[in-house]
């Protein structure tokens, strides 16, 4: 995908979430997310964050954290989810369908993955199968599985070959890890899938306990 496609993909990915977290009852909110000691409110408090936070914002929080990235978004997380409703942050995701925020680094490629994996942290979790389009998840899929994205996710995959059920995809060598090309993806992210997702001898490994 060039930048226009990243882009439309985005907004699309956006507008669509959106439409399904603003349809939440209010108690879907406070479940458990993939993302371990986050509710669906702070996985969607921290994917909006960049919408409301111009650079001068961003640079005081940080040295609230004392430099500590995770830690200045894990706390900005929790200070959003506490303070602002399901429907504002539904509404922050909508009304910045087309924002141009990119992670540092990361292009819209990677604001694309951003959106996608930390969807896909809420609409698994609470058991929604939602079905990400393959042209939107198929490059996302691509760079967590490249050097650069095993890094920074820190994921051990020895032993294991990523193959996908509803796509020609894989990736690895060694006995076969199966499951929806979006599951495979929480699995190059560092999540724990509910139980009955993945198949393979490896399965217990990428399960939630």
């Amino acid at each position: 995908m060039n930048d226009t496609e990243l882009r439309a993909a985005l907004a699309a990915e956006r507008t669509e979430l959106a439409e399904l977290l603003g349809a939440l009852p209010d108690s879907d909110w406070d479940r458990p997310s993939l993302c371990e000691g986050w509710r669906v409110r702070e996985v969607v408090a921290h994917t909006t964050m960049p919408f409301r936070t111009g650079l001068p914002t961003f640079l005081i929080e940080m040295a609230k954290a004392r430099g500590r990235m995770n830690r200045m978004l894990d706390r900005t997380a929790r200070r959003d989810a506490a303070v602002m409703t399901p429907a504002q942050l539904a509404a922050s995701m909508r009304d910045n369908a087309h924002h141009p925020w990119k992670p540092p680094g990361g292009g819209y490629e990677g604001a694309l993955t951003h959106e996608i994996v930390h969807g896909l942290d809420s609409t698994i979790a609470l058991g929604i199968d939602r079905e990400v389009p393959a042209d939107r998840l198929l490059p996302v899929l691509d760079g967590m599985a490249s050097p650069r994205g095993l890094k920074f996710f820190g994921v051990d995959l020895s032993g294991v070959q990523l193959r996908a059920t509803d796509m020609d995809w894989r990736f690895g060598t060694g006995a076969p890890l199966t499951g929806t090309a979006a599951d495979l993806l929480m699995v190059l992210g560092g999540r724990r899938l509910p139980a009955g997702r993945l198949r393979g001898d490896h399965s217990a490994r990428f399960a939630a306990a």
